[in-house]
């Protein structure tokens, strides 16, 4: 990757031995004796700088730390409670009660909220979403009653024969599936009269004006036997005469339904020949949404959880991240099809398939116009991850921004996720990116900052004190940098995502200021120091 360099460093251990030189990335010269010291708190190190800590009242040691946060931070952003697919119900409505909580406990604390987050492609209620917009249609209900003749006759009603023999058995090799199949042979070719050999079905319930598929599998013994449909009990409609050859075929016939209660009837005195026929089936026609359609419904479903969010939470959260991880690494924009490293599950969708003007990058836009005229007060954010490890995402992020505002978006800042590696994140990437994202004149926020490790000790739930020491020292970097590259006017303040390593959402990879004793880490006093030495 560009930017990032390699170099030989001295790896000096807490008891001061000295050890071999090994290739690292960017890792600096250690001494894990250096991060001692723990006096004060990181609010008040951080002075006017906002400091915050991510929070979800599901996590198993909620209880115990967030007494930390009210002691150490002035803010909190919900990790989970703001989602779209925590907040959305089935039928489309906002159910705040969860969030309600964290914002009512936390604004008891004295606690800021930064609200996370509006659009985004996981954690979605996904079904709502594609249902209403009519981009998946839900199954429809069956309206036969023994569509599959598994119960032999039953609500099935034999109208004309004309010398055919029609028998429902229920055992055989002659079903489509299951057992149960309808058996018409007919020795007489009736030409011009379909309907003199007919089985009707039960009468199921219609709505005028509605339409309605009907479907069947059928064979026959010889090729070139003849079929087709009409429906009852009055105001006939007639299907085309379907060709009928030995292999299984579906056949399906939509109608529009005249009557309140239908039924329709299986014609084959056509021509002579035996047919089997399994597996009928009658629902109600759902047709799937234009593309247009659906762009329009999924821009009023945006708006509807946009607009309800910001406005119920306005004079609460004074801050939003509305647009979250919208670039691939390589910083084109993230869609179903390119999807960049995302791994598709039910609760994902991706608003980018939709754009409301037919422009996959206009996305974004809607859903800042809909904050802004929901709270013009609140500030609105742009946020995404590995901006420090790919200048490619850091140049599109820088772009997209610019031309998202130039098309009318209020944006005012730019958050940085830097979920952070303590031997595999480059310095170099680190400052080009604060560089370029002040460069855009918008305020910057550190705002879901963990750096992971690999514990080389025995007790791999606690760590050891050299990788702890890399830890200490990436975060003291990451800290260090932002204070210079970024000039105070635009600092919106650091959030680390988590308190305790057990509850972070790489519980593995040990990431966080607190171990699982709630004991402060070697990374807290790495953070105080940078915080104290910058103000």
């Amino acid at each position: 990757m560009n930017n990032k360099s390699k170099y030989f460093m001295l790896s000096l251990l807490a008891a001061g031995a000295l050890a071999s030189c090994t290739k690292m990335k960017d890792i600096g010269t250690l001494n894990t004796g250096i991060y001692t010291d723990t006096s004060g708190t990181l609010k008040s190190a951080a002075g006017t700088l906002p400091f915050g800590f991510a929070a979800y009242q599901g996590d198993k040691n909620f209880a115990a730390y967030f007494p930390i946060i009210a002691r150490e931070g002035t803010n909190i952003t919900p990790g989970n409670e703001m989602k779209h697919g925590s907040i959305v119900q089935s039928d489309g409505s906002l159910n705040f009660t969860k969030a309600d909580a964290l914002v009512s406990q936390a604004s008891t604390a004295g606690l800021g909220i930064h609200g996370h987050t509006l659009l985004w492609h996981s954690q979605q209620n996904a079904d709502y979403i594609k249902t209403y917009a009519g981009i998946t249609v839900p199954a429809a209900t069956e309206l036969l009653t023994n569509p599959g003749f598994e119960s032999a006759g039953n609500n099935w009603s034999i109208f004309n024969t004309n010398g055919a023999t029609i028998t429902f058995p229920t055992t055989g090799a002659n079903a489509h599936a299951g057992t149960g199949f309808m058996q018409v042979v007919n020795p007489t070719a009736q030409t011009g009269n379909q309907w003199k050999v007919q089985v009707s079905s039960a009468a199921f319930a219609t709505t005028p004006g509605k339409q309605y598929s009907i479907t069947y599998w059928v064979k026959a013994i010889s090729a070139g036997g003849s079929i087709r449909l009409s429906t009852g009990p009055s105001a006939a409609q007639y299907q085309g005469d379907q060709t009928i050859g030995t292999a299984w075929q579906q056949v399906s016939w939509t109608i529009t339904a005249t009557l309140t209660s239908t039924t329709f009837l299986f014609d084959m005195g056509q021509v002579a020949n035996t047919y089997y026929i399994d597996d009928a089936s009658v629902k109600e026609f759902v047709q799937a949404a234009s593309p247009t359609q659906a762009a329009l419904k999924v821009d009023t479903a945006m708006n509807k959880f946009v607009t309800g969010m910001v406005t119920h939470y306005k004079g609460k959260v004074a801050a939003w991240d509305v647009v979250n991880e919208p670039l691939t690494d390589a910083g084109t924009i993230r869609t179903s099809t390119n999807l960049g490293g995302v791994v598709p599950n039910t609760s994902t969708f991706f608003w980018s398939d939709y754009p409301f003007n037919g422009v996959t990058k206009d996305y974004a836009l809607r859903a800042f116009q809909y904050a802004a005229a929901a709270d013009p007060n609140a500030l609105l954010f742009i946020n995404d991850y590995n901006l420090e490890s790919s200048k490619a995402k850091t140049d599109s992020m820088v772009a997209y921004v610019a031309y998202l505002k130039g098309k009318g978006a209020k944006i005012d800042g730019i958050g940085t996720q830097m979920h952070c590696d303590a031997r595999g994140t480059y310095y170099a990437g680190i400052d080009y990116m604060f560089q370029q994202l002040a460069s855009t004149g918008l305020k910057i926020r550190i705002s879901e900052l963990d750096v992971t490790t690999i514990p080389s000790g025995t007790d791999a739930t606690v760590g050891d004190p050299q990788t702890l020491g890399y830890q200490a020292t990436m975060y003291q970097y990451i800290i260090n940098s932002y204070l210079k590259n970024v000039p105070a006017a635009q600092r919106y303040g650091i959030t680390i995502w988590g308190v305790d390593d057990p509850d972070s959402w790489k519980p593995t990879g040990l990431p966080l200021l607190w171990d699982k004793n709630f004991k402060k880490k070697p990374a807290y006093s790495a953070v105080l120091q940078a915080l104290k030495a910058g103000k």
